[in-house]
């Protein structure tokens, strides 16, 4: 055994000594984040703070930028031998190495959750987003609910023990006290800055968290309407939230920015799909009238671009090369052959082929 993995080594460094490399390439032969080919990062810590819940830190290599508070990144994991790609926040503070906190749902999220260890490395893309805290410095308002604390936290974290000036008010809604990673940070956070006030919401003791009226906030937050307001959380959540602050806000709408982690796809017909050509890839694929044609090309193990995964920032766009989407947002059925397509709200309409 000994023998052969001296062979094995000798072989390595033989090939590399043989063939023309840069110095990046001799680098991560020692250090897996220094890639000429793809931003990685490798994995330095992972906690379970919660059942079904990690928190998994790591280092960046040469290209990432530092994100800013409230910020997401893509980030690439190899599931069952393909690569699949999810855009998580980044819950550390701006200018720390960063963290992801992800709970147990779905394929990628639940083998990152079950899986992870020190030592793995993660493929990255750079951070983006605009759920970032004002430019100038003015009392704020955080409402969460369930994994929407976490861009927020990352807020928190930031500001508060390096502003003295900071005003934040964070009110989080989850299930139980139990499921809520952050609590026992939020409240030493709390206690140890005045600048700081939580307030924890348990959907289990008290109900949904009402804000189809303006009560609870002003019971929680009385000067609710004149602070620049954050909210992150499930759709109906966020929806109450954006009608409240329309109807009740002295700045409307203006004054609240949201970060929704899903989009609203209910306009796909389960029956009129029909065979994907992936034309690059050389791949066809039966697929569903009501699934998105980028999980159709990951499932398939096809290389995708994508980044919200909602619609928004417009990542995934690719040519569609023949046959007909349905957007999955509004159900209207559309498409001719050059047309960019987003392939993260859109369906197959019957046989299409893609530039992928």
């Amino acid at each position: 055994m000994a023998s052969r993995s001296l062979v094995s080594v000798f072989s390595l460094f033989s090939s590399v000594l043989a063939t023309p490399r840069s110095p990046r390439d001799f680098l991560a032969l020692l250090d897996p984040v220094h890639s000429s080919r793809q931003l990685r990062g490798i994995v330095t810590k992972v906690s379970r703070p919660v059942p079904g819940t990690a928190t998994i830190s790591f280092r960046t290599g040469p290209g990432w930028k530092s994100h800013e508070a409230g910020q997401w990144a893509r980030i690439g994991v190899d599931v069952n031998g393909v690569r699949q790609w999810r855009s998580y926040s980044l819950s550390a503070a701006a200018g720390e190495d960063p963290e992801i906190t992800v709970t147990d749902i779905g394929k990628v999220s639940g083998a990152l959750v079950r899986n992870t260890e020190p030592g793995d490395v993660l493929f990255l893309d750079r951070p983006e987003g605009d759920f970032t805290l004002p430019e100038h410095p003015r009392p704020l308002l955080m409402l969460t609910a369930g994994s929407g604390i976490t861009p927020v936290m990352s807020m928190v974290r930031t500001l508060v023990p390096r502003r003295p000036d900071a005003d934040v008010v964070l009110i989080h809604s989850t299930r139980t006290s139990e499921s809520s990673p952050f609590r026992e940070e939020l409240d030493e956070l709390a206690q140890q800055f005045p600048g700081l006030r939580v307030h924890h919401h348990t959907t289990a003791d008290e109900g949904r968290l009402d804000l189809t009226g303006p009560h609870a906030m002003d019971t929680l937050c009385p000067d609710w309407r004149d602070r620049a307001a954050y909210a992150c959380g499930p759709t109906g959540f966020l929806d109450d939230t954006e009608d409240l602050w329309k109807r009740e806000s002295s700045s409307g709408a203006a004054g609240l920015k949201i970060e929704r982690f899903q989009a609203d796809l209910a306009g796909g017909v389960a029956g009129a799909g029909g065979l994907a050509v992936f034309e690059n890839s050389d791949i066809e694929v039966e697929a569903a009238g009501d699934l998105p044609l980028l999980e159709v090309a990951e499932n398939a193990g096809v290389e995708a671009p994508s980044g919200c995964r909602m619609g928004i920032c417009h990542s995934c766009l690719i040519p569609l090369r023949s046959g007909q989407v349905t957007d999955l947002r509004t159900g209207e059925v559309y498409g001719d052959p050059g047309e960019l397509i987003q392939t993260c709200v859109s369906a197959a309409a019957g046989p299409v082929s893609l530039a992928l």
